[in-house]
This record gives C-alpha cells, structure tokens and sequence, in this order.
C-alpha cells in the first residue's frame, strides 16, 4: 500500500459508519474548610438523573479540545472559574449500562483547589455545593459517580503520604500546624507532631516569613511559611503513612 493508497481511505473514511460511546470526563474537586475535606458536587438540571448531585464534568469538544487534559481543564474552568494548580488523571471507566444514554465511557480527574465559596461560580451550573466527604459518600449521585468519587478519594489519601499535595490548598502563610492538618485532612490519618515537623524541616520545603496568626488561625501567634521555590514537586522517600 501506497502513501497515495493510504490519503485516499482516509479521505472517504467515516467514522459515523460505525458505533462509537458517548465520552465525558469527570472530575472530583476537592478543597479544605471549617476544618474538613470537602468535594465540589453540581446537581444536574437534565436528564438523565435529573435534581441528582453529580461530579462537574461534560462530553469532549471535538472541535474545542484537541486531548482529554484540555476538556477536563475547560470544564473546571466553567464550573468553577478556577485554573487548578493541580489536576491528575484517576481513572477511565467504561460501559454499557452507566449512562441511560448509551454505551459510555468516562475519564476521571481530581483536582485541588483553594476554597471558594459557590456563589462565586454558581451561575455556570444549575447549582453547586460544597459537601463534607462524609455527606458524600452517603448520597445517591447520578450514574455511577458514587464509584468514581471513591476511587479520587483513595488516590487523593495514597498521593498525599508521599507528595506535598496539601501545599496547594493550604493559602499562605500558614503555620506547621495548619500544613499538619491539612496532612491529616486530605490522608484521613492523624500524624506525629515531632516527626512530621522533623520531616518537613528536612525536605527544606517551606519558607519562613515572620511571625502572627494565619487566616483562620486562633490562638497565639506562630511563625508563618510559604512554599519554598521548587517545594511543589518534591516527593518524600519513606511515605507519613509508615
């Protein structure tokens, strides 16, 4: 076969002439408030499922989106006007009975945000609230986003007991205590004080910037940090879950 040959089947190729799934990204938008792990849930104004909480998500742009990375960062950008300083990729699940619609296939994100309140973006969905994992997991969500927010909520525990994934939700500056919590938060796990003050000095990850009381802190003043140059892509040897 030619290159000739090759230009020509492509040029009378169709890809209506065969089946193909509908395809949406999902994603699980997380962030901290009032002391707890919270997770973005949107209620659907349509049908399928309608007045059900769901993730944000929507189907691939064929024109617009050029990868699935860019779908997913454009729905977050409309569902919350946000850029987020971390969005991963989870999981891709598909078939034939999670959707009503048809054949159906889903990448997952998650994504880590500094917290907002929804009247700042709501006006992009039929309504969105910010729920206390514990009151997610306990609702009937459309499709089969009770599953998919699961499986962002074990990646989020597993990815924190060895990365600094809490720096970015965390608005500095903040104290070592407030970054602790924000640990514990995210990994569901209470940790060491001593160790886990010891491990961060080591790893050189934060910059010291005086001393007062951080928002939302109470109490005495502490000394406050930002982020250290670089400090966002460091990765601890030995996981705090050990």
């Amino acid at each position: 076969m030619t290159t000739n040959d090759e230009q020509v089947y492509l040029s009378t190729y169709n890809i209506k002439d065969f089946d193909v799934p509908l395809y949406s990204v999902d994603i699980a938008i997380y962030t901290l408030h009032e002391g707890q792990l919270k997770i973005l849930l949107v209620q659907r104004g349509d049908f399928p499922d309608k007045g059900k909480w769901s993730l944000p998500g929507g189907f691939v742009d064929l024109k617009e989106d050029t990868n699935i990375e860019i779908t997913a960062r454009r729905k977050l950008l409309s569902k919350t006007g946000i850029h987020a300083p971390l969005l991963e990729q989870v999981a891709t699940q598909g078939n034939a009975s999670r959707d009503p619609r048809g054949w159906s296939v889903t990448t997952l994100y998650m994504a880590l945000i500094p917290y907002e309140q929804t009247s700042d973006f709501v006006d992009s969905v039929a309504d969105a609230q910010w729920w206390p994992m514990a009151d997610a997991m306990n609702l009937e969500l459309a499709f089969d986003h009770q599953q998919l927010m699961q499986q962002a909520r074990e990646r989020l525990k597993t990815k924190t007991a060895y990365t600094v994934l809490p720096l970015h939700v965390v608005k500095a500056p903040f104290s070592l205590t407030q970054l602790q919590q924000a640990f514990e938060l995210l990994m569901d796990k209470k940790l060491e004080k001593k160790s886990f003050r010891r491990r961060i000095a080591n790893a050189e990850l934060l910059k010291e910037v005086g001393e007062g009381v951080p928002e939302g802190g109470k109490g005495r003043p502490a000394a406050l940090y930002i982020p250290a140059p670089g400090s966002d892509q460091h990765l601890f040897i030995r996981a705090f879950a050990d």
